[in-house]
């Protein structure tokens, strides 16, 4: 008898062991090349044109951001495309603090100042000590921090800002229960963007990039800022209008503008702290983040269950039966139904069954009584708005 394929897992970049070492190797491949995989997982790989072939079932991203992953297109194809929110968060936390300390001290310039001193210099001390006069910097403590996007990093900043003797406040017109309630209780809750802008001495940004928050701080809001303030992008480089920071910095309206995201608009400006994004990049990170993507990949192809996937709802259900259907469809009127007709007109009896809805997209999973025919699936498939039929067995 022929043994069971394999499931084949594409990597298209470096994912931590700690993450690819959770796919047993007697059911998975992980594989470098591949022309048709069962499952790719990625980190930066830019996916917009990429041909993803007929096998494909789902995405990873060893990450928070999928900016370079085609994610509609893939949820018209019911691809559910998977991330690890949160899994880098202490990360860029870490970083963000670093951020901190080298704009209110001045350390930037002031290490370029020390890198250009002659080591020869008989007087090389009388240079040092007059040259420490331009980079007279500030503390911490007593000043307001700004955290714009109060999810698992913000919070973090925020309770990390708190612990500095920081005045803290925030806003986030999209937070959720679960962020509220880790919400450190000292945190000024702002009631508009520029509310924030206004009260704050160092503005840190942890928003996703969207349609709705691209160039979030422009020229106006930029204007609304303290005069000498500090602006952090450790979120998307788009986030930000560059241009009207450099602006801000020539005026000298803003002190510094410190980034993950370098730009051609703003290397070599005076002000700039940038970095060559390095958010998520510890081994930590890259650990957690990889394991908590393969993690949610492995539960979808093994019971369908859909945890942190960025274009499909949440969607748990304790195996009762068996025989297991997940289905993936346009989040219309009357599929149920549809679904429930296919089953009884075969008498399969559906022993449970759960469904949730996400924007445009929804997921059932169905428990049945008896195996399911290749005939009842195709059935399945054809119905008018299904994207993707899985027929997902126990293990023998």
């Amino acid at each position: 008898m022929a043994s069971a394929r394999k499931i084949e897992v594409l990597c298209l970049d470096a994912i931590a062991h700690a993450g690819l070492k959770r796919l047993p190797p007697e059911r998975y491949a992980v594989v470098k090349d591949a022309r048709d995989p069962d499952v790719i997982l990625v980190r930066s790989h830019d996916l917009h044109g990429f041909a993803f072939g007929a096998r494909l079932k789902a995405l990873g991203r060893a990450g928070a951001g999928v900016n370079n992953i085609p994610v509609a297109a893939l949820s018209r194809r019911g691809v559910p495309v998977f991330n690890a929110p949160g899994a880098n968060a202490n990360a860029v936390k870490e970083l963000v603090l670093a951020g901190m300390l080298i704009a209110a001290r001045n350390l930037a310039p002031a290490l370029e100042f020390v890198r250009a001193l002659d080591r020869g210099a008989p007087d090389l001390e009388r240079q040092v000590e007059a040259g420490k006069k331009a980079f007279v910097g500030t503390e911490l403590p007593g000043r307001t921090l700004g955290v714009i996007g109060l999810g698992r990093i913000g919070s973090l900043v925020a309770d990390a800002g708190i612990r500095l003797g920081m005045h803290v406040v925030g806003f986030d017109p999209e937070i959720t229960v679960e962020a509220a309630w880790s919400l450190p209780a000292q945190v000024k809750k702002a009631h508009a963007l520029g509310e924030v802008l206004k009260a704050a001495d160092y503005v840190t940004l942890h928003v996703p990039l969207t349609e709705r928050t691209r160039h979030l701080v422009d020229a106006r809001q930029l204007a609304r800022m303290k005069r000498g303030a500090v602006l952090l992008n450790f979120s998307r480089a788009d986030v930000v209008d560059t241009r009207a920071v450099a602006e801000a910095l020539a005026a000298r309206h803003l002190h510094a503008y410190v980034t993950d995201f370098p730009s051609a608009e703003l290397l070599g400006r005076a002000g700039v702290v940038a970095l060559p994004h390095l958010g998520a990049s510890t081994r930590e990170a890259e650990e957690n983040c990889a394991a908590m993507v393969v993690d949610a990949v492995r539960e979808y192809l093994e019971e369908g269950t859909i945890r942190n996937a960025v274009n499909f709802p949440d969607a748990q259900m304790a195996r009762e039966s068996p025989w297991r259907l997940a289905i993936a469809n346009a989040n219309v009127p009357n599929m149920l139904a549809q679904i429930s007709q296919v089953m009884g007109a075969r008498r399969i009896n559906i022993h449970n069954m759960l469904n949730k809805s996400k924007g445009e997209t929804a997921y059932t999973l169905v428990d049945v009584d008896s195996p399911v025919p290749e005939e009842a699936l195709a059935a399945l498939e054809r119905i008018e708005g299904v994207l993707a039929v899985r027929y997902i067995p126990a293990p023998a």
